[in-house]
């Protein structure tokens, strides 16, 4: 059966992935992939459901698409991943425009689904194990949407951590590791593709293993990955700094494709906020795994997101936190505001902070922030950065900007050059650095 399929894909990387293998799925399936929306005949939307900001933006876009129903040549709307699995009960009457509903365990039937739809079938639901094991072989078939050299590895899903605050365990199951013989092979088929850096990701890649070898493994992975002659780099994401371990360290210390790049969230650092978002971290342990990840990688570049505004943190509680943030010195650092989510203990707890008095403390700790950050970069004047191009800046004929070990795609800084060739995206060059912005590096190209 032919029919042309466009895809919308919300939300993190992590849910990015799920849609290269849905659109991989598709495309076995013998049907057309659009990027025009108003041709399709069934649109999916990819959705995240992780805070009510994300669902109200999955929500504009089902409207925004609905149109295509009325206007255009859609039989079906399709809404996959977390809000789907969060709303399974309610959507169909929330949102009558959706004509079918796939939970975050059942994306890999994603070719039933349209199917059922095109055979005339109306308010398909099919959620069903949130804890459902990926089959390799699909996650073989992905389709990269990325460019530039660079693509995204899930090395695990789901979540054991249960902070107070996250709704993930509820809505990807358990954490479940894949096996290193599966995603090497599939590191193997995107290094045929043209990647060169891999981005290791999960809820927490440092648990990696731990359900399937009895051990926490993510060190023996990356050694396994850097055996793949096509990888240059490898860059590691979401990190759970009380899961880092010697074994790990030292693997990042004497591997030379594994970056200096760690993003740790700590989320706090005081211990009764800590203990309240049930994380098991302390203000000295951090200090201690920090301190640790420095002295045996002096150029380490750590990254770590922050929530501010919990339930009872309290003016004494956030100066702390500045001033915890001031002595640490992070090279990145992301900050989000507590949002409180339906069916979280943190939800239920009393003490809830004003909107306005979250947002004041945000906007404070993204000004202190970007002081640290000009300081960190004015350092690297006058040093040779290695950087891989995204490509030329938009608007200008010989401006490229890329990325040094320092920076992760969408999430961290550039590095802008000039060059009088030609460059191609994926590509690596020496760049030695002559200015330095606030989180942005300027340099020039060396032989």
């Amino acid at each position: 059966m032919s029919a042309k399929i466009s895809f919308v894909s919300l939300g993190c990387d992590k849910n990015l992935i799920d849609s290269e293998i849905m659109l991989g799925l598709i495309d076995e399936e013998g049907y057309t992939i659009t990027h025009d929306d108003s041709e399709a005949d069934i649109i999916i939307i990819n959705s995240c459901g992780f805070i009510m900001e994300a669902n109200q933006e999955a929500i504009d876009k089902v409207l925004e698409m609905a149109d295509h129903k009325l206007n255009g040549s859609c039989k079906g709307l399709i809404v996959t991943g977390c809000m789907a699995q969060r709303y399974k009960d309610e959507i169909f009457e929330a949102l009558p425009e959706v004509d079918a509903v796939v939970g975050t365990g059942d994306f890999e039937r994603i070719g039933e689904v349209i199917k059922r739809l095109l055979q005339g079938e109306n308010k398909v639901k099919l959620v069903t194990d949130k804890n459902h094991l990926l089959d390799e072989n699909n996650s073989f078939k992905r389709i990269i949407t990325t460019a530039g050299g660079f693509s995204y590895l899930k090395i695990a899903e789901g979540c054991d951590n249960h902070c107070t605050y996250c709704t993930i365990p509820s809505l990807r199951g358990r954490y479940r590791s894949r096996t290193i013989k599966s995603l090497v092979k599939e590191a193997e088929i995107l290094a045929d593709k043209g990647v060169r850096e891999l981005i290791l990701i999960a809820q927490d890649t440092s648990l990696y293993g731990r359900d399937i070898y009895g051990e926490k493994s993510l060190h023996r992975l990356l050694r396994a990955l850097s055996e793949i002659e096509g990888i240059k780099w490898l860059r590691i994401l979401y990190c759970y700094p009380e899961n880092i371990t010697d074994e790990l360290m030292e693997e990042m210390a004497v591997n030379k494709k594994v970056l200096h790049y760690l993003d740790m969230p700590v989320q706090h650092s005081e211990d009764r906020i800590l203990r309240l978002m049930g994380r098991r971290s302390t203000k000295e342990g951090l200090k201690n795994i920090i301190g640790r990840l420095r002295e045996k990688m002096p150029d380490i570049c750590i990254r770590t997101t922050l929530i501010t505004g919990f339930p009872t943190e309290t003016e004494d509680e956030f100066r702390d936190m500045c001033s915890f943030i001031k002595e640490i010195g992070f090279d990145r650092l992301g900050v989000f505001t507590y949002s409180a989510e339906d069916g979280t203990p943190a939800a239920a707890m009393e003490g809830q902070i004003p909107e306005e008095v979250k947002a004041e403390r945000k906007d404070f700790i993204l000004a202190l922030q970007r002081g640290i950050s000009a300081e960190i970069c004015e350092k690297f004047i006058g040093k040779t950065l290695e950087v891989i191009v995204e490509g030329r800046l938009e608007g200008e004929e010989n401006i490229y900007c890329g990325r040094s070990y320092r920076d992760c795609y969408e999430i961290d800084g550039f590095v802008f050059f000039e060059s009088n060739e030609e460059l191609i995206a994926g590509d690596f060059y020496k760049i030695a650095i002559k200015e330095a912005g606030d989180y942005d590096l300027i340099g020039e190209r060396t032989e």
